[in-house]
């Protein structure tokens, strides 16, 4: 399990096979991985365009109970996957 807010490296890790999470709860994964490097894209390419962005809200209580469902969510996942594959 990967916790990272780093949209690249968070495909390398999806594509490595880890689960990953980011720092608001959000589960990055194979069907959701490229809308977030798109996205990531497209503001990147506006900001070199001299585009002002907001960036990321302020992170709140929402936020850290939304992250810390989904770590657990995907540990357990993460467990009971390598349960699967000792037997």
């Amino acid at each position: 399990v990967v916790v990272t807010a780093d949209v690249p490296l968070a495909d390398r890790c999806v594509k490595a096979g880890a689960r990953v999470v980011t720092p608001t709860g959000r589960v990055l994964d194979a069907g959701s991985i490229g809308a977030a490097l798109a996205t990531r894209d497209l503001l990147d390419d506006l900001r070199s365009a001299g585009m002002t962005t907001a960036g990321p809200r302020p992170f709140g209580p929402r936020d850290r109970q939304a992250f810390l469902q989904a770590l657990d969510r995907e540990i357990r996942r993460a467990r009971h996957d390598l349960a699967g594959t000792a037997r």
